[in-house]
């Protein structure tokens, strides 16, 4: 009996699951023993090719040249991993090794560079898949012991492929079309592009925005404060206050109580905790997934790039335990209230559950982890504990006083149990705001106040873009437009909106510009132009939310990859052609006056690429190199065109039958279809020899 090859992401990785395997004898660029051979990628060792691999034609940037959309796709190994490459090929090709064993990381984007590798080899070995979701001893060898059919994850390689192939027609196409026509390397992205376009749209209505003053009045009591309604002058507030004055006293007209709960939060996804390690500590996306990687290879969490934000229900008879665990390790001495039903629901978890410590956790040395890992790994055993914990049960008292004929409002707040939040300050070390709590307030009592004062207040414009509300946006893109049983919304994924935030920083569409404790994301002149430039099509949060939304229809096996490519090839070419119209279009002055367009009357000029409508909302276009005169044997010419606009029809002779090949006349007929674009029909003559 031969060998098991498994094939990891990372070297850390590959050690990890040598160690539990028993492959423990090391060799040059891979572990063996018991059995196994065991290696690794670094990151993706193969790597779309370039356009001018594909022709060399491609090699100048030019918009003649566009749309770019390979037939056959081709792949290159990446000129920096070749060596180990060539390892990971010779071990397969090896007599001796029997299967392969895909381990590299459980998701999408693992997936790809697993099956990549595999595909450029040329490999038909059988292979099985690992997918776990810690890195832990004990889940590593439960992993092994459940492999799972390769086939299983077709669907989510095909995914993968979706997603890759996509960005690079987009990315390809737009960027040179678009760098072209302004003269400048304008570097777009499927999702990059979107994301940049809401920072834009922010600073937009921050610079259009215009304060509004009002004014308000207070009345001070020794123990409370009282607050007017909002008004628009001056006047009307000092009015008020001074009719306050003279009676000197308010009367409680209203008192009313509530008894409220705050439920405790989800757990973390890998979203929602980049967004509050940015909002208290100040880390990056892209810092705090980098930290949850390291605490995951250290088998401290388990799995980081997750949407999920519940645990399956399998992990409930082990949660307790974990939960008192975590509480001792870090120093909980109160009683522990572990509520496992509300972090527990497997039908809200997909590839994996939320981010929690491990039992490993428990066992480490925390002292030796570096700062910022010890901290995110503090968010997360937080985060955990209070999720499971009691409501905070509290008193809300809304009391109305009116003074001067008018109504002044106060609230206040009694808190009878703290519950969740007292392991919250407990982790934090930080004080809450205090919230104001009233005095026993009775309605009909009459109340002297000690002072009163005039406010002056502005409306307050929209705040700059932090990483925190930026991630929150591209979670929310698009959500009205996509559908409410869909699992994964906005643009990117959880694992992917950290590096697209740090791609347009490094690119120079975004900087960080600090503002008191928070850096703000603001768009760059450059940005600002480059989604001055780019159509909507592009630059909409919408239609990308909906492609994340089709690729996980791909991965469920719901959706053919054929048609959502089908899709992204059809709408790029929409836009070179669309876009070079509009370039043309500049110039119209200069063309020839050929007809009137049959949707909307305009003029139809002639450019170097065709004939076009010169109304910049009409759509209406004949192209030179037009498939279906292609299809007849037959070019699209300007006498052809003028009777087409003039008639609705023209004669042609000479056409050429795609299936006999044989010759024949016909009339042709022109109309308009929904989308503004010419629809042909044929009006056969008798066939000539």
């Amino acid at each position: 009996m031969g060998y098991k090859l498994v094939i990891a992401e990372k070297p850390s990785v590959a050690q990890s699951i040598a160690k539990v395997i028993g492959a423990n004898e090391r060799k040059d660029g891979y572990l063996e023993g018991n059995g196994y051979l065991v290696s690794w990628c670094f990151g993706h060792l193969i790597e779309l090719a370039e356009p001018q691999n594909y022709d060399d034609r491609y090699k100048a940037w030019n918009i003649e040249s566009l749309p770019i959309v390979p037939e056959h796709w081709k792949y290159l190994v990446s000129s920096s991993t070749r060596k180990q490459y060539t390892l990971l090929k010779k071990l397969m090709e090896r007599k001796d090794v029997d299967s392969l064993v895909e381990a590299t990381d459980a998701g999408r984007e693992g997936e790809l560079i697993f099956r990549l590798v595999y595909s450029q080899t040329g490999s038909r070995k059988p292979f099985e898949r690992l997918w776990i979701s810690s890195m832990e001893d004990a889940a590593i060898k439960e992993g092994f012991e459940k492999l799972l059919p390769s086939a299983a994850y077709d669907a989510l390689y095909e995914s993968a492929l979706c997603r890759e192939r996509a960005d690079w027609i987009v990315g390809i196409n737009a960027t040179r079309l678009f760098s072209c026509i302004y003269g400048e390397t304008l570097n777009i992205g499927r999702v990059m592009t979107p994301t940049l376009a809401l920072t834009v749209d922010r600073e937009k209505d921050i610079s259009s925005f215009v304060p509004v003053p009002f004014f308000t009045v207070t009345l001070h009591f020794p123990e409370f404060d009282v607050l007017s309604r909002r008004y628009e002058t001056q006047d009307e507030a000092a009015h008020l206050m001074d009719a306050c004055m003279q009676e000197k006293e308010a009367v409680v007209e209203s008192v009313e109580k509530k008894q409220k709960m705050e439920k405790p939060p989800l757990l973390f996804d890998l979203t929602s905790l980049q967004r509050e390690a940015n909002r208290t500590l100040g880390f990056t996306a892209k810092q705090t997934l980098d930290y949850l990687q390291s605490l995951y290879e250290k088998k401290l969490v388990t799995y980081p790039r997750t949407d999920s934000r519940y645990l399956t229900d399998d992990m409930a008879e082990m949660l307790p335990d974990l939960c008192h665990s975590v509480a001792e390790k870090f120093g909980w001495k109160e009683k522990l209230f572990v509520h496992s039903e509300q972090v527990i629901n497997s039908k809200k978890v997909t590839d994996h559950h939320a981010v929690i410590p491990t039992k490993s956790m428990v066992k480490s040395k925390l002292e030796d982890l570096p700062r910022g890992e010890k901290e995110v790994l503090t968010l997360v055993a937080s985060r955990l504990l209070a999720a499971v914990g009691e409501p905070v049960k509290y008193t809300e008292t809304r009391a109305v006083l009116k003074s001067g004929g008018a109504d002044f409002t106060t609230k206040g707040r009694t808190v009878q149990d703290a519950g969740w939040r007292l392991l919250d300050r407990f982790f934090s070390r930080k004080k809450e705001k205090e919230v104001a709590v009233l005095p026993d307030l009775q309605e009909g009592s009459r109340l002297a106040f000690t002072g009163s004062e005039c406010r002056e207040g502005k409306t307050e414009s929209p705040k700059h873009y932090t990483e925190d509300s930026l991630l929150a946006a591209m979670e929310k893109a698009g959500a009205k437009e996509t559908p409410d049983e869909a699992e994964r919304k906005g643009l990117g994924t959880p694992a992917t909106r950290a590096a697209i935030i740090e791609k347009l920083v490094s690119k120079g569409f975004l900087n960080r510009v600090s503002d008191k404790k928070v850096k703000n994301l603001i768009p760059t002149e450059t940005g600002k132009a480059l989604i001055r430039a780019v159509p909507e099509k592009i630059k909409s949060p919408s239609m990308t939310a909906e492609w994340e939304q089709k690729l996980l229809q791909v991965e469920k096996d719901q959706l053919q990859p054929e048609e959502f490519m089908d899709e992204i090839e059809e709408m790029v070419r929409a836009i070179v052609q669309e876009t070079e119209k509009q370039e043309d279009i500049k110039g119209m002055n200069e063309k020839k006056i050929i007809g009137k367009c049959p949707v909307c009357g305009s003029d139809v000029m002639e450019t170097r690429k065709g004939w076009f409508c010169s109304c910049q909302d009409c759509h209406f276009g004949l192209w030179r190199d037009n498939a279906y005169f292609k299809k007849i044997g037959k070019e699209l010419t300007e006498p052809v065109v003028t009777a087409l606009l003039s008639d609705g029809q023209t004669k042609l002779v000479g056409c050429t039958s795609q299936r006999t090949g044989k010759k024949y006349n016909a009339i042709l007929h022109m109309t308009a279809d929904e989308k503004q674009r010419p629809s042909f029909h044929m009006e056969f003559e008798k066939r000539s020899t």
